[in-house]
């Protein structure tokens, strides 16, 4: 009887044994399913950060945008040293006529060759012979899908009439970039006006203010609280003879919208404001 006793208790225990083991086994596969799963969320990240859209400030009104592989310049100005490190341009989009936004011996200097420039007429009627073949015309109001991005031509003028003399309605172009899934607006040069208070979903507004040119921070910092972009990121703000005061700018919409975030980028890299 004592050895029947024992027999059954080295069952009981070699099977309890048995039992671990394959536990130990259903373990190890469970935690080899859990790494490939995190290896699918870590090539997701990677996917994101790939279609992650780039803005680099160049200096005043002139910026660089990459997407995938899609490069935008806005109002490129300075020379090719001022691009020596970026990418060879897509797009080139132009606001308007003046000197901090069209430069003619910067595109000269620029590989434009499989570029296409969106400008307004105005721009068109200033720019060399040879660019003719290259142009997208859009006027106010107009909309087009160039490299996978959708462009609106944003009116940009002055309301002051003092200032009418610098920006007459029609001239210019602001623009908004649909890229991806941001809607991302450049107001060019421009005052406080019932379009750009108008605008409905953007994600990013780079807005002017510098007089006595554009507008005032007062003016800029109540449109933005308009038209609720969710970042605002003040650029072309040296005027003459004063710079724009960003911080106040920021102060106005924080008090009015904390949802508002407003970015500071450098945009005069070789000027201590």
């Amino acid at each position: 009887m004592r050895i029947k006793e024992l027999l059954v208790l080295l069952f009981v225990v070699t099977m309890a044994f048995s039992c671990k083991e394959v536990k130990k086994s259903d373990t190890v596969i469970d935690t080899s399913e859990e790494l490939e799963e995190n290896k699918s969320v870590t090539d997701i990240i990677k996917e994101r950060k790939a279609d992650e859209i780039e803005i680099i400030p160049i200096e005043h009104a002139t910026a660089v945008i990459e997407w995938n592989d899609v490069v935008i310049y806005i109002d490129p100005t300075g020379g090719a040293a001022a691009f020596e490190r970026q990418k060879i341009p897509t797009l080139i989009l132009i606001t308007d006529i003046h000197g901090d936004h069209l430069n003619v011996e910067t595109l000269d200097a620029l590989d434009t060759s499989n570029c296409t420039f969106v400008v307004p007429q105005a721009v068109a009627d200033e720019l060399p012979e040879k660019y003719a073949s290259q142009l997208e015309i859009m006027e106010n109001g107009m909309s087009k899908k160039l490299a996978k991005i959708t462009i609106e031509a944003i009116p940009m003028y002055n309301l002051r009439k003092e200032a009418l003399k610098f920006h007459t309605k029609g001239r210019g172009n602001g623009y908004v970039l649909n890229i991806d899934n941001e809607r991302i607006y450049f107001s060019g040069d421009t005052e406080d006006i019932p379009e750009m208070r108008s605008l409905k979903n953007i994600d990013k507004a780079f807005v002017c203010m510098n007089l006595p040119y554009t507008m005032t921070v007062e003016s800029a910092a109540s449109a933005v609280l308009d038209f609720k972009p969710k970042q605002v990121y003040p650029y072309h703000y040296r005027g003459k003879p004063d710079v724009s005061d960003v911080a106040k700018l920021k102060q106005l919409v924080d008090a009015g919208n904390q949802d508002i975030e407003v970015v500071q980028l450098d945009w005069y890299p070789n000027d201590e404001y």
